[in-house]
């Protein structure tokens, strides 16, 4: 006669069931981690992760310098500045001076110093005496003062006319200074119609027959005598006049 075990199986059933159920469950919990880490690995700032790496700091961006050419206006034309020019003043209208005419000085073969306040005399065979005065400068100059030294006068003729464009020529030494000039009558009216001047210096200098003077036509032709001129170094007598006359 067969044996046959006859003890209850329901225990052994049951134990078995939970087993598979355990292994089952690290199974589904193995494929849930495994699927967990290739996420993180795929993506690493998925939310599902605790650690995220930090953020990466953000690249400053310049903008792109773009090239505008300045381009002018088709009509565009440059305006030139024209600067003011000086204002020139003007000198009296006189008779020009010939150019390129030879002509010989007339050396006197006499001199006569000039007196204060008396005429001068004249050599003989000139068509013109000359008087020398002195007077004090602040007639003329009352800006100037004391503060000026120099030659003035007029030239007329028979009847006491002005005569302008002739050549008044004074020469000499200053104070030891060489002195040569060269005017015009006409060109200082305040002493007349025919007037003339000449600036020395800015104070009276005394001095003895170092300067001399003369009038000359416009070829260079004397027309009187050269006379020498004392200068004093008072203020009395910071003017000198010479008055050219004609005689003949």
């Amino acid at each position: 006669m067969d044996h046959f075990d006859l003890r209850p199986v329901s225990k052994k059933r049951s134990s078995s069931a939970l087993w598979n159920a355990l292994t089952l469950a690290v199974l589904i919990t193995m494929a849930c981690l495994v699927i967990y880490f290739l996420i993180l690995f795929i993506n690493p700032e998925s939310a599902l992760n605790p650690f995220p790496p930090p953020p990466l700091p953000t690249l400053i961006q310049f903008p792109t310098p773009t090239w505008t050419p300045i381009q002018l206006e088709p009509t565009w034309t440059p305006t030139p500045t024209i600067e003011p020019s000086p204002t020139r003043t003007l000198a009296p209208t006189w008779t020009p001076i010939p150019t390129n005419t030879p002509f010989y000085i007339f050396t006197p073969t006499s001199i006569f110093p000039a007196t204060p306040g008396a005429p001068t005399p004249t050599a003989t065979g000139m068509p013109v005496v000359v008087n020398v005065t002195y007077m004090d400068s602040s007639v003329y100059h009352p800006e100037a003062g004391c503060n000026w030294m120099g030659i003035a006068g007029q030239a007329v003729d028979k009847n006491n006319n002005p005569i302008v464009g002739l050549i008044v020529y004074l020469k000499g030494t200053l104070d030891g200074v060489p002195v040569e000039r060269m005017g015009l009558t006409g060109t200082a009216p305040n002493y007349g119609a025919s007037g003339f001047e000449f600036v020395l210096a800015n104070r009276p200098i005394a001095s003895n027959n170092a300067l001399w003077i003369q009038l000359q036509d416009q070829s260079g032709q004397p027309l009187s005598e050269r006379v020498f001129i004392n200068t004093y170094g008072d203020c009395s007598r910071n003017l000198i006049l010479v008055r050219f006359r004609q005689v003949r």
